[in-house]
């Protein structure tokens, strides 16, 4: 699984900047899915090997327009590019009307279907090859995160259990391995007690605007690695939680309660910049977070990509 950062900006871009979008592609073959895509999403991913036509989802935190505004001109560059396979958008309600009225307004006909799933049903997504789980966070309008988990994870048959329960070698064994449920002697047997898994399944939480990290508690049991925003440093706790955003030492307390083993904070407030020199600048929100932290710790940045291998390392991948 890899993380493609393509806007890493809070409210509006900046000349290093753009705002929120992030592409999370499988570990095998080219299928991906964007969280988020604020205005100019598409230029971004027009910098990447990332193809509209094997996006698998959309998946949208809040209503926010540097969260969302990119969406109507990634359909149009779809359509244009000659995707005919239905897209799967997750969002908030509000999306899906705003959407068809821009549609409609601007006479935009899409040649592939599109399943809208509302966030705020809170649903868990099957896709091929990634579970996506929906979890409420806090900020000014309904917002959400996405816990994505890798599905097909490779396992070994548990040939003494399989042996124990009777159960004969032949097509069952090989149905169980490939992760299907089975019925033997009148029984439900479930694919995942007759394996053994030599790796845990990878799993990345992406949130989006929120100023209580603690609502991610049941989010990120068992995940790797969480992207938060950390819009501000502490000096600014209270415009932050005016606005309904975190602060650097605030997701940083939480990933340190949970034993996070990674934590990669993004949508910087413009204030920051990446002069070090500057004041105040990005290193600021790194030094806030790394005192309260122990775990590894990444501030994102427009392109920047990282990998999470199947031993559950993450790093970043070296640019070309």
């Amino acid at each position: 699984m890899n993380l493609l950062f393509l806007g890493t900006s809070a409210g509006v871009p900046t000349k290093q900047r753009n705002v929120t979008g992030i592409a999370l592609r499988e570990s095998k073959g080219k299928g991906w899915y964007l969280i988020d895509c604020g205005e100019g999403t598409q230029h971004q991913v027009l910098r990447t090997k990332l193809s509209f036509n094997s996006l698998k989802a959309i998946l949208i935190t809040h209503v926010h327009g540097d969260h969302c505004y990119g969406l109507p001109g990634i359909l149009a560059s779809a359509g244009m590019n000659g995707r005919k396979a239905p897209l799967t958008i997750v969002a908030p309600a509000g999306i899906k009307a705003w959407l068809e009225a821009t549609c409609e307004t601007t006479q935009l006909g899409l040649p592939f279907a599109l399943e809208f799933i509302a966030s705020d049903d809170l649903p868990s997504v099957e896709f091929a090859n990634m579970a996506v789980a929906t979890f409420r966070l806090s900020h000014r309008v309904a917002c959400y995160a996405y816990a994505l988990t890798e599905k097909n994870v490779d396992a070994a048959l548990d040939i003494e259990k399989l042996t124990q329960k009777g159960i004969p070698r032949g097509p069952l064994w090989g149905q169980l391995k490939q992760g299907f449920d089975v019925e033997f002697a009148g029984e439900q047997l479930k694919s995942a007690d007759y394996l053994i898994f030599k790796n845990k399944p990878r799993k990345v939480v992406i949130a989006g605007d929120n100023d209580r990290p603690e609502l991610l508690i049941d989010a990120c049991a068992g995940a790797q690695v969480l992207v938060h925003e950390a819009t501000y440093t502490q000096e600014m706790a209270q415009k932050a939680g005016d606005v309904g955003h975190s602060y650097a030492r605030l997701v940083a307390d939480f990933a340190e309660s949970v034993a996070l083993p990674n934590l990669v904070l993004t949508h910087f407030s413009p204030r920051y910049q990446f002069n070090l020199q500057a004041s105040p600048s990005i290193e600021d929100i790194r030094k806030e977070a790394q005192s309260a932290y122990s775990g590894s710790l990444y501030l994102a940045r427009d392109f920047l990509e990282f990998t999470l291998d199947k031993s559950g390392h993450f790093s970043e991948v070296a640019g070309e």
